[in-house]
């Protein structure tokens, strides 16, 4: 049947009704396959507006409400049109073409839809059914919370929600997801008419049958607040309180949406507004009046101290501080209703779970007041109470609630000593809770406990030591108490329970060894004498770590059948005891861990027996361990290293084992320079790395990375053994050698290499210098031979990896003039590259970086290959934009910059390569394509402020290139965007030119209030809140080089935007860290004010969208 087909009003909705039963009941899939397309094509004809302009009936009773309004004179000015209700009033939801969707939301039965829809999710119908309804729910959702389409429709399936919230055939699936619409956004118009009309006029407006009673109206409170007249609040907040109420008993989630919706509101409404008192004082009034829905109260309770920092609450931030100082001052109102509720058993772990909630706030109420409140003592005295509900003992026996858990922990966060001045205030509370959690350490061991028991009792103990280190650190006998209970913790099998002291160890380390945080302890000596007495007090404790920890590093037996997370997990795990090792180290001395680990090493070396393979495991751990304290092991280590570097060799091959004894080799290659026997030791250890570079990938990365650190720290020493390095490097960079060194990790042995060469003598230097260059020029060249049609074929990899191999020779090569004489040489292959590759951007840039360290080594010494170089990329870049030319010419500027004899060359350049940049960037859209142009374009032009001024600022390309990075500044890439503000900063803050400044001031004064507007807009919304910093350091350039008059800009971009968004005290505030930061004062100190306006201009969609385009960001009004 064709959609629509010219059939009348009243025959076409039956028509809809037609294949919305099939659609529905019809048990012939094809029939149902046809319906769904009908009614698909059917929301994209014109009959579909016909059918929602005719209204199903609707129209009359809508004009009936309204003018049921009318004759009660109520007064509410709201300007109501029948346009809001017309055939938008029925439009469909998103997405008019998925097949998802449907289409019964065209008349009123939307709420019958809803309905069977969560009916359908929970009484399992097949996969591809209950997907299209879980869609058809979320895009129901989704069009309230962003309010994509006209209002009145928006408006009409709020309604539908809340009706179905207070009806009393509405399952549990249906509840939860009409509450979660409680936030969503709702036209304050219809808010205002329904709330005043009240549930009699919506059961007139609705099929009462379908939807039940409705009385409240619920929406987007957390984003939309504002849009409210100030004589809404109340009717919403009785509304909201009558539903919390309804539900008081209802299903959990239901009544925490109900309740965060709750505290939103009074997030944002002051206590002279919200009257009673304050939000604290009227729920305590409403719990006296209604002690029967106390369970729901205490809900709400909870989530106040919670909602503080949500910034999905569209608050100001003066509000946001203003409801944390009102909560603040009411935490002994809150506290005492909780304590009145202590007295019904069946609410104490409600009511701890809300005092663990408002101990967040961390004050407002003494140490001594909390060490003897009944709240505290009953969550203490429940750690180890046995007379606990059934839901607190599992099938182990009793435990204590989990919420008493929490407010232990949250207590010992509230009693953190941040100096030790601090102490005597919070020892009252500290002496009532360490003895509490003490009392459990016996339950740690305990085989009775399951995991989660234990994890939370190691959590208070954790808790305690980060809380309490500074005074741990003193070295008193009770810390010595918790220190020893940490070391139990430490020691548990289990790593995640383990783990959670480890911060703890590092924390104490600080407060051990850091000079500058003992300089408590008087000057000098006193210091010295001081800090060694707390040294040797836990130098048994950490020697007692190390042990514990060291285990943990060991493969497991089944270690080739872990999944890829487990193995990344294990290795998470390896890195973190690598770092307590560093921790133990940084106070014990690395010598006396290395003596610990290699006693480990030995037994297990010992164990294996004749079976080299059957403790390998062990071995590697040990091994794992030596590595991760290398940094901290002396250079002239005698006794113990010699013994080790003896035994590596004597190890097994086994490749994990094998990948480790190569990281060490190069862990410890500067104590084989300083070492007298190291020399000795070199052979055997390369023999080591040879045949790790052998066995395996994994192996020979390590294996190379580790040769890299030979050559690099012994490279005095090896000068001597030119020929087995060359052996070793072109086995390892031909394709048919024997190593199995990847192409990346070849790059460690070229790097060597030239650390080598760099040593040698100049003479010396160029023919090893020659010799390292010919296998990877050879390959290059034979492609080259082949002509340009081969070489335009070929894939990039293979013309890179060579490539990036001279990049290395080039950059680690510390010998100019043979850099600049192999350049030289090697630029014909170069130049013919350029040539046919110009258009192989991977290609490009692997060229273009041996080019820039060739540039960046030789430096002057370059003679005419520099001027060859910046013609080839001047000329390749007016046809193949490559941002790496950019760079490379950055690079160029930076070494040839301040060279006079140069500046023709450079000037030239810039002029060509910003002429053409600037034609290509004339529009956001071109900036967001291209980004990558912007991001080096900007990088070379704030070069060429800083190195040549001389050449960039009297060009005639510099105003169009201001004018280009105008356009840019709102480009949303995070690279392109920070490359245009930084040389924007540069120009205002370019104090080396001083005499272009009249120059700059010619372009820049004219486009100061477009500058400044899109700085501000940048600020406010147009850019991401990751860039306040970069946009902030350019607007404080701008005010702090054009003082007055960029002030005067600052406040006609202000002025543009609404009071309703920005309050005057705002924009004041604003405004006046600028003047300060143009008198000079340092922008970081004023950051609180620029960043207030930020966040209240962020705060919600539909102001930032009023701000956006008040500001218009995009409009550029350039004077040229």
């Amino acid at each position: 049947m064709a959609a629509g087909g010219g059939l009348g009003g009243m025959e076409l909705q039956e028509t809809v009704k037609q294949a919305l039963t099939a659609l529905y009941h019809h048990p012939d899939d094809a029939v149902r396959v046809q319906a769904d397309r009908w009614l698909q094509q059917f929301q994209r004809t014109i009959d579909a507006w016909q059918a929602r302009s005719s209204g199903i009936g609707v129209r009359w009773r809508v004009k009936w409400l309204l003018s049921s309004a009318v004759q009660l004179d109520l007064g509410l000015g709201v300007g109501l049109t029948m346009d809001m209700f017309s055939g938008s009033l029925i439009r469909p939801c998103i997405g008019h073409s998925d097949p998802g969707f449907d289409p019964e939301c065209f008349g009123w039965p939307l709420g019958k839809a809803v309905s069977r829809r969560m009916a359908a999710l929970r009484e399992g119908e097949g996969d591809l059914e209950r997907l299209r309804r879980k869609r058809w729910n979320r895009r129901y959702e989704l069009s309230c919370l962003h309010g994509e389409h006209c209002a009145s429709f928006g408006e009409m399936r709020i309604v539908v929600a809340d009706n179905l919230l207070h009806d009393a055939g509405s399952n549990f699936e249906t509840l939860v997801f009409c509450s979660q619409t409680l936030r969503s956004k709702v036209s304050l118009k219809l808010v205002l008419v329904i709330r005043a009309v009240g549930s009699f006029y919506i059961g007139c407006f609705f099929d009462a049958s379908a939807m039940g009673l409705g009385s409240i109206i619920l929406f987007q409170v957390q984003r939309d607040f504002e849009e409210l007249p100030s004589e809404a609040f109340r009717p919403l907040r009785d509304s909201l309180n009558r539903l919390l109420k309804k539900f008081n008993k209802g299903p959990l989630k239901v009544r925490t949406q109900i309740s965060l919706a709750v505290a939103a509101l009074a997030v944002h409404v002051p206590v002279e507004d919200w009257g009673n008192g304050g939000i604290i004082q009227w729920l305590r009034e409403e719990m006296n009046s209604n002690p029967e829905c106390v369970p729901g109260f205490l809900e709400l309770l909870k989530v106040f101290p919670e909602e503080i920092f949500n910034y999905r609450i569209a608050a100001r931030p003066d509000r946001r501080r203003q409801f944390e100082k009102e909560l603040t001052s009411s935490m002994e109102v809150a506290f005492g209703i909780l304590t009145a509720c202590l007295k019904a058993d069946e609410l104490k772990e409600q009511v701890l779970e809300a005092f663990a909630s408002w101990l967040r706030l961390r004050n407002g109420i003494s140490a001594s007041l909390l060490s003897s409140h009944p709240l505290v003592l009953t969550a203490l005295s429940s750690l180890n109470s046995e007379l606990l509900s059934e839901a607190s003992v599992n099938e182990h026996g009793p435990i204590a609630s989990p919420y008493s858990f929490a407010v232990t922990s949250e207590l010992i966060h509230c009693s953190v000593v941040g100096s030790l001045s601090d102490a005597s205030a919070q020892m009252p509370l500290i002496q009532v809770i360490v003895p509490c959690v003490m009392s459990l350490k016996p339950l740690l061991k305990d085989p009775s406990k399951d995991e989660e028991d234990v994890k939370a009792i190691a959590r208070l103990f954790a808790d305690m030591g980060d809380s309490y280190v500074k005074l741990i650190a003193t070295g008193s006998q009770e810390s010595m108490m918790i220190v020893h209970a940490l070391l139990e913790v430490a020691s548990h099998q289990e790593f995640d329970i383990a783990s959670m002291t480890f911060n703890f160890w590092h924390s104490l380390q600080i407060y051990l060894t850091e000079r500058e945080i003992n300089q408590s302890f008087g000057e000098g000596v006193a210091i010295e004498a001081e800090r060694n007495r707390r040294l040797q007090i836990f130098r048994p404790s950490f020697e007692s770590l190390v042990s514990l920890v060291s285990f943990r590093v060991q493969y497991p037996q089944d270690y080739q059948e872990l999944s890829e997370e487990d193995m990344k997990d294990f290795k998470q795990t390896r890195y973190a005891v690598a770092d307590v090792l560093v921790d133990a180290a940084l106070v014990l001395g690395g010598e006396a861990i290395l003596k610990i680990l290699y006693m480990k090493l030995a037994e297990a070396v010992a164990s294996s027996g004749n079976n080299e393979l059957a403790e390998w495991p062990r071995v590697e751990a040990a091994l794992y361990c030596i590595k991760a304290i290398s940094e901290f092991v002396s250079t002239t280590e005698a006794e113990v290293l010699p013994q080790v570097m003896m035994l590596l060799p004597k190890l097994p091959h086994q490749s994990q084992l094998l990948q480790t004894v190569c990281f060490t080799i190069g862990a410890y290659s500067k104590w084989l320079d300083a070492s007298p026997s190291g020399l000795s030791m070199l052979p055997s250890l390369v023999d080591i790395l040879m045949s790790g570079m052998s066995i395996s990938e994994d192996t020979a990365a390590a294996a190379a990375l580790a040769f890299r650190h030979i050559c690099d720290d012994c490279r005095k020493k090896l000068c001597g053994s030119l020929d087995g390095l060359f052996h070793i490097y072109h086995r390892a960079v031909h394709v048919e050698g024997a190593f199995r060194v990847s192409a990346e990790d070849s790059l460690h042995l070229v790097e060597a290499l030239s650390m080598v060469i760099t040593e040698l003598p100049p003479d010396q230097a160029k023919k090893a210098l020659e010799a390292l260059c010919l296998p990877v020029v050879t390959p290059l060249q034979e492609v080259i031979n082949q002509g340009p049609v081969i070489l335009g074929q070929k894939g990039a990899r293979e013309l890179t990896v060579h490539i990036d191999r001279l990049a290395y020779i080039f950059r680690y090569v510390n010998h100019p003039e043979a850099v600049a004489d192999a350049i030289q040489r090697l630029w014909p292959i170069f130049k013919a590259i350029f040539d046919v590759r110009a258009w192989d951007m991977r290609t490009m840039e692997s060229l273009c970086k041996a080019c820039k360290y060739a540039v960046r080594t030789s430096g002057r010494y370059m003679g005419v290959t520099i001027g060859a170089m910046l013609g080839e990329i001047q000329g390749l870049y007016q046809q193949h934009q490559q941002p790496c030319f950019l760079y490379l010419s950055s690079e160029v500027i930076k070494i040839f910059g301040s060279d006079p004899s140069c500046s023709e060359y450079l000037r030239n350049l810039i002029v060509a390569l910003f002429s053409r940049t600037t034609c290509l960037l004339t529009s956001i859209q071109d900036f967001t394509a291209r980004p990558d142009v912007a991001d080096d374009c900007f990088l070379l032009a704030s070069r060429c402020i800083r190195y040549c001024p001389h050449i960039l600022i009297p060009s005639p390309v510099f105003p169009a290139l201001v004018d280009c990075a105008i356009c840019g500044i709102t480009v949303q890439h995070r690279e392109a965007s920070n490359s245009i503000l930084s040389f924007l900063s540069d120009v205002f803050d370019s104090p080396d030119s001083l005499q272009f400044h009249p120059i700059r001031d010619s372009i820049i004064v004219p486009r100061g209030p477009t500058i400044t507007r899109i700085l501000i807009a940048s600020l406010t919304g147009a850019l991401p809140s990751s860039r306040f910093e970069t946009v902030t350091y350019a607007l404080g350039a701008l005010v702090r080089t054009y003082g007055v008059q960029a002030l005067q800009w600052a406040k006609e971009a202000v002025s543009l935007i609404p009071s309703s968004a920005v309050k005057e005290a705002e924009t004041m505030r604003f405004l006046q860290a600028l003047s300060d930061a143009a008198s000079g004062v340092n922008l970081n100190t004023l950051m609180a004010p620029i960043e207030e306006l930020s966040d209240v201009c962020r705060r919600n969609r539909t102001v930032q969208e009023i701000v956006q385009g008040a500001l218009r960001p995009l409009e550029l009004n350039m004077v040229h």
